[in-house]
């Protein structure tokens, strides 16, 4: 554990950072940080409640350190300390977010668990801890000072992880199975993340790791019956210790359905027979940052992307800012918003504008009639797109 210190830091210099030299200014080493974030929708704070040397490999790209996505609701940016220069970044989100709009959240303050996985510095850096303001522009909430830590040994796993989405798998509840059985669920687990678009075409991409232990994972989360995620994000860390993980998939030894998914954080799924749909589905939020995109406004945040603002998901739109979105891939002569189109669900239909995404029936928009991120149909090619970004990223 190091020491660290909370720092106000006003206008950092921002350096360009996409030619920064992995070798020049990191280990090879892994970080793992435990946060806390506290709060409610009056406000929150974040903080470091400990560092660790995981003792492994660094599992990411080492030449995409910069995250290029202008996605999720929170940042993790690392930085020289005597510079300023941005070394690395990435965005993501937690189940605070999705807390702060329930009617508890709205008052009651709760605190959050979040650990953070980045590349070993060789030497001092700042690292800052970003979230959203009012206009959706990311700001440094909390900086730490973080000095190094003296060199270490870690396992080096077998594939190439710098250039291999690193997927580990946390098996939760198969302590008591048979080895046989237990290898019977990994099989179906690989034949489920390969047997869609666009991960069935990257299959040589991925690196698999399975790992049994509790993550925590609970039904109900939220009180909605089908949501079931971990808010024990340190246990679950603790579970995978060094196995190498670009993205965690929490499986649970349960046929309920259910599953869910945050970005850059983990996705869960069980043992259902809709499995084969609900995992790409999560996969979609979890590695894509995609946004829902059916309809529910009985949901307490079914007004989230009715703003003044762009939403940040890649795959809706409230025309706020329809350019920054797929308008460039429409047809020529396509009507925005476009009128409804019979398309069988086992097609996505033309690419338009379509009211009824992101939990609101309407002024929010979606590319297709039918997609993953609505009916189990098979991923737009908005969607497809943002997910071949992702994988690309992970793999060059």
């Amino acid at each position: 554990m190091m020491a660290f210190v909370a720092l106000v830091i006003l206008g950092v210099a921002e350096a360009g950072a996409q030619n920064v030299r992995f070798e020049e200014w990191f280990t090879g080493g892994t970080l793992r940080v435990n946060c806390l974030r506290e709060g409610s929708a009056q406000g929150d704070t974040v903080w470091v409640e400990r560092w660790y040397d995981r003792q492994a490999a660094w599992h990411g790209s080492r030449t995409q350190l910069i995250d290029p996505f202008d996605n999720g609701d929170y940042r993790v940016v690392m930085r020289d300390a005597e510079t300023g220069r941005e070394l690395f970044s990435r965005g993501y989100s937690n189940l605070f977010r999705e807390y702060k709009d329930t009617p508890e959240g709205r008052n009651e303050s709760k605190r959050f668990e979040e650990t953070l996985l980045v590349p070993m510095p060789k030497g001092k850096v700042l690292i800052a801890f970003q979230k959203r303001d009012k206009d959706m522009k990311l700001y440094d909430q909390t900086v730490v000072v973080y000095e190094g830590v003296e060199s270490g040994k870690w396992k080096v796993e077998s594939g190439e992880l710098a250039t291999k989405f690193d997927v580990a798998f946390v098996m939760q509840g198969f302590d008591g199975v048979g080895e046989e059985e237990y290898q019977k669920v990994c099989e179906r687990m690989r034949g489920v993340l390969f047997g869609k678009e666009p991960f069935k075409s990257h299959r040589e991409d991925f690196n698999l790791y399975f790992v049994k232990g509790d993550a925590g994972v609970e039904y109900n989360t939220f009180g909605a019956d089908r949501y079931a995620m971990t808010f024990k994000v340190w246990q679950l860390h603790d579970v995978l210790g060094t196995t190498p993980c670009d993205h965690i998939i929490i499986v649970l030894n349960n046929e309920k359905y259910g599953g869910g998914a945050i970005y850059n954080f983990y996705s869960v799924t069980s043992l259902h027979k809709m499995a084969e749909n609900v995992l790409p589905h999560e996969l979609g939020h979890g590695i894509g940052g995609l946004a829902d995109e059916y309809v529910d406004e009985d949901l307490s945040y079914a007004d989230l992307h009715r703003t003044q603002y762009e939403p940040l998901e890649p795959n809706i739109t409230n025309l706020v800012d329809f350019p920054s979105k797929w308008q460039s891939l429409l047809p020529a002569g396509t009507l925005v918003p476009t009128p409804d189109a019979e398309v069988p669900r086992t097609e996505n239909g033309p690419l338009g504008a379509y009211e009824g995404a992101g939990y609101s029936s309407k002024d929010v928009y979606r590319p297709a009639m039918h997609c993953m991120m609505r009916d189990y149909a098979p991923f737009c090619p908005v969607c497809r797109q943002r997910l071949e970004e992702v994988i690309k990223m992970y793999t060059r």
